[in-house]
């Protein structure tokens, strides 16, 4: 399934400090909840001794994420930041281990449930990067939920005659999947509607039936309403763009139109909604943000600072997208509300480099709008790629990633056209491949917020580059292959495990142990 620009690009919209550990692990458990069907009593929480998430599930927010989907919270919620005692209230058993057990990914759960009432679940599911998830397994029944879809689980002795009457029920299946266990037949019903009372009634209502529920989406974009995108590749769609004289932000805007089947004022809308929360993520930041467990304190006001009292020169380009991109950064380690985009451990590139330059350009906001739809297209192509997994490729598919996308949303802004964008995408992510992951204390904050400055700067001087006719030489293609392949070359220690890099450095040992006290 191809990606979408809201669901796997630009979002998810949280608070925490990881999009992989705390969005992942949030819309895993919120969606676990769901199967659970009844009020939640305990929960044990795994992880596999040898997966990156053993180390750092406290520090980097896994568990923060996960207690506040258990709780049935909004991510978004200002309860998030206190998960543990809203659990103690609550008189919840949620405990949390080391254990081993076969994995798919390096950031794997394994989630055991018991409700009020005596029914029992037991979740295997990955976090994929950026905030995506998926549920892989059910008790002993494969399965494959990925938060886009209405899913219908069945558990049944004979799926046959159910089969029958859920395709003629059901006009909006995108999908019918069934696994056999042990003891009985999982049935899974994709759909781009809302299930009705009245279905699950019926179904339930049939022999040797065991029980029928519904576990929610969990992403903002429902999948099974796509048509068909005029372009399968990146050569193709420079190709419909230069034929129909379109921008790459017009491309984006065609792309996510196809995939989630919503009209083109939706879209505008939606992207306006992302515009306003990463602007007050800004503002928020500059007026000084406070949180106790956090390395750096607030500097985004520094800048001016600094320029009022003249010790830099005073309006430079340069200075507002430190500014602005420390701001986010700020914001999203002080747990306020921000836009991972793409990931939380990137999260200020985008945003604070357009925000700098459509200010310097007094950029419309429509202008502003269709550059993050250019920023977002890029995005589909490496998310279709390596993905946005730091414990899988390192911080070349975060911050490097962003790097690209903000270098062809600034051409955008430049009025450059679509194959201007893509190269400088290509010629960004190219001074960003072999980026190392390596958070000092397990806190996403360094050298995450300099590596997120650098990409943003380098963001503009590729966007510059591309705009004067500079050749990228390598197309984005083979570039975002070569992503992969180095990442594959690189050892484990320097993917976001917090053993490798700055992260064992004598000063960063000594924070972690400070930070744990």
């Amino acid at each position: 399934m191809l990606p979408s620009i809201f669901n796997d690009i630009i979002g998810p919209v949280m608070r925490g400090p990881s999009s992989s550990h705390t969005a992942a692990s949030w819309r895993i458990a919120r969606t676990c909840l769901d199967i659970l069907n009844e009020p939640l009593e305990n929960a044990l929480i795994e992880f596999d001794k040898d997966g990156v998430w053993a180390s750092n599930y406290r520090e980097q927010g896994t568990a923060m994420g996960i207690n506040g989907g258990l709780l049935g919270l909004e991510i978004t919620d200002p309860r998030m930041k206190d998960t543990d005692k809203l659990i103690a209230e609550r008189g919840l058993s949620v405990k949390y281990d080391i254990s081993s057990f076969p994995t798919r990914h390096v950031n794997t759960v394994r989630i055991s449930l018991s409700g009020i009432n005596g029914n029992e679940v037991q979740v295997y599911a990955a976090s994929l990067g950026g905030g995506s998830f998926n549920i892989y397994q059910l008790d002993d029944h494969n399965l494959d939920i990925r938060g886009d879809f209405y899913e219908l689980l069945v558990r049944t002795q004979n799926s046959g005659s159910i089969l029958e009457s859920i395709d003629a029920l059901m006009p909006h299946i995108a999908q019918i999947d069934q696994s056999a266990g042990k003891n009985d037949v999982l049935i899974n019903v994709k759909s781009s509607e809302k299930i009705s009372h009245e279905i699950i009634k019926h179904i339930t209502s049939f022999p040797l039936t065991e029980g029928a529920i519904v576990v929610h989406p969990v992403l903002p974009i429902i999948s099974g309403n796509a048509t068909e995108v005029p372009f399968t590749n990146i050569k193709s769609l420079l190709e419909y763009a230069e034929i129909g004289n379109y921008s790459l932000g017009d491309i984006g805007l065609i792309y996510e139109k196809c995939i989630s089947g919503l009209s083109e004022n939706s879209l505008l809308d939606k992207m306006k909604e992302i515009n306003v929360i990463i602007e007050k993520s800004i503002l928020r930041g500059i007026e000084g943000t406070i949180y106790e467990d956090r390395i750096l304190h607030h500097q985004s006001h520094l800048i001016k600072d600094a320029e009022n009292n003249e010790s830099i020169p005073r309006d430079l380009l340069l200075n507002k997208i430190i500014a602005y991109v420390t701001a986010i950064m700020e914001a999203k380690s002080a747990m306020e509300v921000f836009v991972a985009n793409p990931t939380a451990g990137s999260c200020g590139t985008v945003g604070g480099a357009l925000k700098a330059i459509s200010e310097e350009l007094n950029s419309t906001n429509d202008e502003l709008i269709k550059a993050y739809f250019a920023a977002g297209i890029v995005g589909v192509y490496f998310a279709a790629g390596p993905g946005f997994s730091a414990e899988e490729h390192a911080c070349q598919v975060e911050c490097g990633a962003a790097s690209g996308m903000a270098a062809a949303a600034i051409v955008q802004l430049y009025g450059g056209t679509a194959r201007q964008a893509i190269d400088a995408a290509s010629m960004a992510i190219q001074n960003m491949i072999g980026l190392i992951c390596d958070p000092v204390a397990d806190r996403v904050e360094v050298p995450c917020l300099g590596k997120n400055i650098n990409a943003a700067v380098n963001a503009c001087a590729s966007a510059t580059m591309a705009r004067s006719g500079f050749d990228a030489v390598i197309p984005l293609e083979e570039v975002i292959q070569t992503v992969s392949r180095v990442s594959e070359q690189m050892p484990s220690c320097v993917k976001c495990t917090g053993k490798g890099g700055l992260a064992v450095t004598k000063t960063a040992v000594d924070l972690k142990k400070k930070l744990k006290n």
